[in-house]
C-alpha cells in the first residue's frame, strides 16, 4: 500500500448545477456522497439521455446557493453507526425526503424552498419555451457519469500556471480534492484502473478520466465564462481533467485523511 497524498477538502452539490458546499466530513456511499446532487430540474427541452437543466444552458444557476434545512440530518445516514457495527457492515438507510429538504438562496438574496414554483419561474427566465422545468428528487446522486469525482490541487495549479491566471478549484466541481504533495499536475490520471483507500475504510475504484464541458469555464462566484480553460484542456489533455470513481466500501471521509494506492 503506497501513500500518495491526503484529502485536501470535501464538497457536495445538493442541487445539480447550483453552488456547492464544503464539508467537514462526508459519508461516501455506493450511490455517491451523501446529499450530493439529490435534487435536479428536469428539462423537457434537454436530450432524453441527459434530461436536466444545468449551467451549460443557464449559467446563472451557479449563483443559486442551496442549503439543507436540517444540516445535522443531512450530514450522514441516521443509522450509519449501527449499520456499520452489524457484520460484515450493512448499507445504511438514507433519510426521507422531508429530512433532506433544501432551501435555495437566490442571487438577489431571497430564500425559496426547493419545491417553490417561484424558483422554477426564476430558473426559466431567458430560456426558450421548449425548456419546461420540473423538480426531480433522487436518493442517489444525479451525477453526469459516475458516483464520485476527484481532482488534485496540483492540477488546478498546473492549469493556472499554463493559462497565466488565478483559477478557483471550485470551477471543477469535484467531490474530493486531493493534495498529492510534490506530484505534477494531472498525476491523478495514473490512478485510473486502480483502487484507492481513503482513511481507514473507504475504497474507491478509479474508473476513468473526467471528460470536461462548459461548466469548468464558468467562474464559481460570477458565472462569467472563460473559454480558454476548456480550450487548453482540450488541446493539451484530450478534453479530460480529474478522475471518476465508484465506491467499493462505504464509510466516512474527512479532510486530512491519507490517500493510499493499493498494490
Amino acid at each position: 500500500m503506497n501513500v500518495v497524498g491526503t484529502v485536501e477538502s470535501l464538497w457536495r452539490y445538493p442541487v445539480k448545477s447550483m453552488r456547492g458546499e464544503q464539508l467537514e466530513s462526508a459519508f461516501a456511499g455506493f450511490s455517491g456522497i451523501y446529499g450530493d446532487r439529490i435534487y435536479a430540474f428536469h428539462d423537457a427541452g434537454a436530450p432524453a439521455g441527459f434530461p436536466y437543466l444545468t449551467g451549460r444552458e443557464r449559467e446563472q444557476m451557479l449563483l443559486f446557493r442551496p442549503q439543507f434545512r436540517n444540516a445535522e440530518r443531512a450530514r450522514k445516514p441516521d443509522n450509519q453507526d449501527e449499520a456499520e457495527a452489524l457484520p460484515p457492515g450493512v448499507t445504511p438507510v438514507y433519510a426521507d425526503t422531508d429530512d433532506l429538504m433544501v432551501d435555495v438562496q437566490t442571487p438577489d438574496g431571497a430564500s425559496l424552498a426547493i419545491d417553490d414554483p417561484a424558483l422554477i419561474h426564476l430558473l426559466s427566465e431567458g430560456l426558450r419555451e421548449r425548456h419546461q422545468l420540473r423538480l426531480t428528487r433522487s436518493q442517489r446522486s444525479l451525477t453526469d457519469c459516475r458516483p464520485v469525482s476527484l481532482f488534485s490541487t496540483q492540477t488546478v495549479d498546473d492549469l493556472a500556471d499554463d493559462l497565466g491566471i488565478a483559477l478557483d478549484k471550485r470551477r471543477f466541481r469535484a467531490n474530493i480534492y486531493l493534495d498529492l504533495g510534490s506530484s505534477e499536475g494531472f498525476a491523478e490520471d495514473r490512478f485510473v484502473g486502480q483502487t484507492l483507500r481513503i482513511g481507514d475504510k473507504v475504497l474507491l475504484a478509479i474508473l476513468e478520466r473526467d471528460p470536461r464541458c462548459k461548466m469548468i469555464t464558468l467562474d464559481p462566484d460570477t458565472a462569467e465564462p472563460n473559454p480558454e480553460v476548456i480550450k487548453r484542456i482540450a488541446r493539451e489533455h484530450n478534453g479530460k481533467a480529474g478522475i471518476y470513481a465508484a465506491i467499493l466500501a462505504e464509510g466516512t471521509i474527512r479532510p486530512g485523511d491519507r490517500v493510499c494506492l493499493l498494490n
